[in-house]
């Protein structure tokens, strides 16, 4: 395979709306209120497919993953997305087995969108849990119940060839034997993959301004512990900081992010990292969703463009692949950043020297050490910007 090809390609779709804006949510999300929703997905969906059409990047490169994320993308109806994949397919093509993700939450479940979700071809569903107890769900601000979770969990994995289940741990007031009954919960669905989030209090979020009383940094290491140790017993790999899964069930798109794959991001805020002429380039939408409907129409969707150079592109790698258990390969380094190997040797050194990492053949991986502190070891390779890329 020719090296223009060697980066797979994914598309994000970002879908703004959702019925209530949580307190510890920081996303581009933004609440109905009153508005219609049926005629907003209409409005916003033609926005989606304008954008594919006026794209000017054709890099013959078939799509690796499609994800549509949000906001709340199951309070769209099947025929949208249908519409949606049809424009990527005609525009990119589609890799044989593609994957395709749609992140739903419980209290807007449609179990009659579930199945017309997996007949246009979605293959996998991302569920926004986060609790199976009514009292932290209260808490978070979640629309549904536990009953609503276990229903729709308990369909996602009878539909869809992959389920992935969203849940969080420090949370205010939140026990052990609270986490470990979330835990059995989980395993008891029989979901192949789960994502288990330290809740943060993120800025200009409610929760920032109001901040609940969450478990201090010992309790919490507590926590993660169990949550650890319960999944890697129940055979789920430990692949990512935050993501657990069972052998094969990996998340394909959110492995392409991890290793510097490239992605074009579709709607309101969406990012975009394109690799092409051994020069990559970010580029965001608009990020207010009537400001992008109006401007996508004008084929001026696109609000922010950047030419990454050398310090970004070593930074970002890092960033990203070594969230990664198993790190990467040096090839896929020099291969992705259009960079040799030695450009990092300083950095790699002292990461080494304070056993952050290890190197076995010709694969760089995070000690334990170093995914427990990732951020110190991400200073590392955090530069003065003092030469470029051309």
């Amino acid at each position: 395979m020719s090296k223009k090809y060697s980066i797979p390609l994914s598309v994000y779709v970002h879908i703004p709306w959702c019925i209530h804006k949580c307190p510890y949510c920081d996303f581009n999300s933004h609440e109905f209120e009153g508005q219609d929703i049926k005629n907003n997905e209409l409005i916003y969906t033609n926005a989606l497919i304008k954008q594919l059409e006026n794209s000017n990047i054709n890099l013959q490169r078939p799509i690796h993953s499609i994800f549509f994320g949000g906001g709340t993308p199951s309070l769209f109806s099947p025929a949208s997305f249908k519409k949606i994949i049809t424009k990527i397919n005609e525009k990119f093509g589609l890799e044989e087995n593609c994957e395709i993700t749609i992140e739903a939450n419980p209290g807007t479940v449609d179990k009659q969108y579930f199945y017309g979700y997996k007949d246009v071809g979605i293959n996998r569903m991302s569920l926004g849990i986060q609790s199976f107890n009514e009292k932290h769900l209260k808490k978070l601000e979640r629309i549904h119940n536990q009953q609503e979770a276990i229903e729709a969990a308990n369909l996602a994995v009878k539909l869809f060839d992959k389920v992935n289940i969203d849940l969080m741990f420090a949370l205010p007031g939140q026990t052990q034997p609270e986490l470990n009954d979330d835990i059995e919960m989980a395993l008891a669905i029989g979901s192949s993959h789960i994502s288990y989030y330290h809740l943060t209090i993120e800025p200009n979020t409610f929760f920032h301004k109001h901040p609940p009383k969450v478990p201090n940094q010992d309790d919490s290491a507590v926590l993660f512990d169990l949550v650890s140790s319960k999944l890697k017993n129940a055979d789920f790999e430990h692949y990512e900081t935050s993501a657990y899964a069972k052998k094969g069930s990996q998340c394909s798109h959110n492995l392409n992010y991890w290793n510097f794959g490239d992605y074009l991001g579709i709607g309101a805020g969406a990012h975009s990292k394109i690799t092409s002429n051994d020069s990559i380039r970010r580029y965001a939408c608009h990020k207010s969703p009537k400001y992008y409907i109006s401007e996508v129409n004008k084929n001026n969707y696109i609000n922010e463009e950047q030419l990454l150079t050398t310090n970004d592109r070593v930074f970002e790698f890092m960033m990203n692949s070594l969230r990664l258990n198993n790190g990467f390969d040096i090839t896929s380094f020099e291969q992705k950043t259009n960079l040799s190997i030695n450009e990092i040797y300083k950095e790699l050194s002292i990461a080494k020297e304070k056993q952050l990492i290890i190197e076995i053949n010709g694969r760089i991986k995070p000690t334990i050490l170093g995914q427990n502190f990732l951020n110190e070891l991400l200073q590392i390779f955090l530069r003065d910007q003092n030469h470029d890329v051309k």
